[in-house]
This record gives C-alpha cells, sequence and structure tokens, in this order.
C-alpha cells in the first residue's frame, strides 16, 4: 500500500468537505485503521494534526472570501463551521493577527495554508525489521517534563542528560504523554527506570502487544528520524491499529528498542 497515494484521498475528502462536517471515521476508514491511529499517521506525515490542518485550510479560504467575494463576516463564519462569528473572529485574529473586517488590509496570500499533496511516486522503502512481542504488565519508576511538538527535540536530551547527571545511572527508557494527543501539543517527556530511586514515581505500563524494531543509536535525532521513517515506509502495510498508550524507547547496548503498543 501506498501511504502517499491514501493520504492523497484523506486530503481530497477533507478539502471536498471543509464546509460540512468531517467525520473522523471516514479518514480512518480510506487509511483502513481506527481512528486514532488514523491520527497517529496524519499527524505524523502532515506535521499538522487533522484538525489543524482542517482549521489552517479553512482559515485560509476565509480570508478568500471576504477579501475577493466580499462576503459578509456572519455567512464566512457559518460556512466554516464556527459556532458564532465571535469565536471566527477570534480565530481569523489569532491567525492572521487582525479582525476579519480588516482582512483587505493584509497582502493577499499573508499566513496563506496551502493545501497539501504528496508525490506519489515517492519509493521510500526501508530495511529496517521489526518483532511482534506480548509483554505483561510491568513497572517503571521515573520523572518528566513538559514539553511541546516545538521544543521536544531539545527538551528530552536535554533532561535525559540532567536524569544521568542527577541519578548517576542511564534511564532504562523514555515515554512520551500527550494531554490530549493529536488535538494539543502538551506533551510530557520521562525518563524511566527499573529500578526504584529516590525522587522517582511510579508508572504503571499495561500488558499489551507492541511492534518493536531496533535503532542502532541512542541519539534524540537519530530515534526520532527512524522512528518516523518506520511509520512512513513500513507501518500502514502491516495493518495493525494503535493501542491509546505511550510508545517507549527502551535504551541498552548502545542501541534503541522502539515500542508501538497495537492491538490485538
Amino acid at each position: 500500500m501506498n501511504i502517499y497515494h491514501e493520504l492523497n484521498k484523506v486530503i481530497d475528502y477533507i478539502e471536498d468537505n471543509l464546509e460540512e462536517d468531517i467525520d473522523y471515521n471516514v479518514i480512518a476508514k480510506i487509511l483502513g485503521v481506527n481512528i486514532y491511529t488514523a491520527k497517529k499517521l496524519f499527524s505524523l506525515l502532515c506535521n499538522n494534526t487533522i484538525s489543524e490542518y482542517i482549521r489552517k485550510r479553512r482559515l485560509t479560504l476565509s480570508f478568500y472570501d471576504l477579501t475577493v467575494k466580499h462576503e459578509k463576516v456572519i455567512d464566512v463564519a457559518i460556512k466554516y463551521k464556527y459556532d458564532n462569528p465571535t469565536s471566527f473572529s477570534r480565530a481569523f485574529y489569532k491567525f492572521y493577527g487582525v479582525k476579519p473586517s480588516k482582512a483587505k488590509e493584509l497582502k493577499i496570500g499573508i499566513n496563506s495554508f496551502p493545501r497539501i499533496v504528496f508525490k506519489e511516486e515517492i519509493n521510500d522503502s526501508s530495511d529496517l525489521t521489526y518483532n511482534i512481542v506480548s509483554l505483561d504488565e510491568f513497572t517503571l519508576y521515573g520523572i518528566g517534563i513538559k514539553t511541546t511538538e516545538d521544543t521536544i527535540k531539545d527538551d528530552a536530551p536535554s533532561f535525559f542528560t540532567k536524569c544521568v547527571n542527577k541519578f548517576k545511572k542511564h534511564p532504562d527508557y523514555g515515554m512520551v504523554t500527550y494531554e490530549d494527543r493529536y488535538n494539543s501539543d502538551n506533551f510530557e517527556y520521562f525518563c524511566l527506570y527499573k529500578d526504584k530511586l529516590t525522587g522517582l514515581s511510579k508508572y504503571v505500563i499495561p500488558k499489551s502487544k507492541w511492534i518493536v524494531f531496533i535503532i542502532n543509536s541512542q541519539e534524540a535525532e537519530d530515534i526520532r528520524e527512524i522512528s518516523q521513517k518506520f511509520y512512513r515506509t513500513m507501518f500502514l502495510n502491516l495493518q495493525y491499529n494503535i493501542r491509546p498508550l505511550p510508545e517507549l524507547e527502551y535504551y541498552h547496548d548502545g542501541i534503541t528498542e522502539f515500542l508501538i503498543p497495537i492491538e490485538d
């Protein structure tokens, strides 16, 4: 299955329904996965959550409707599924920096968000190998920090180093939790240990089946790049659904085992 071909179908569906209610079940059906997995794949490969993409595209089109088609603010708000003109005006101001009534003062195209189009001929084959394992519930002990989509690539390795220095021991696992996955960029990154060290909190990892693949590095940049490559090149073809549990990074012997929780 070519994931870029399927994502273009998702984009087609969204673009055709920007003036209607968009059903996430339809998006999941196009990708052949459940809604949770669809949100994960879209967010990873489009660098925007589904809701963010829809919001940005509607605001982009609203600018055209206000400035070129000279439509009324209230009509544009209703067209793009806002509850009322006030909520639309608030979103428009946050996106463009001016109220909708002042839209004509902006240059055409400023802050516009174009439609995403994937090149379907891209052949991003992968030499990654994976295993499917079942793990019983297990307990880890750790500490975390708040971070965001934009800052985690710097925050995580910095915090990792702080934990090594503070506890005089290399963390066994890394974990990211989400306030509202794929609808929020508020994350927490945790360094976790098998041993119960002073100052650490208890975290129970539920019994689950996991996809596990090896990354021959423990550098944050390599983990991020290769884990995204796995989702991009292999995951959709495996036809698994992701469970709403955190992914885990297991650090040992100079490598990282990346664990993705999946449904039976």
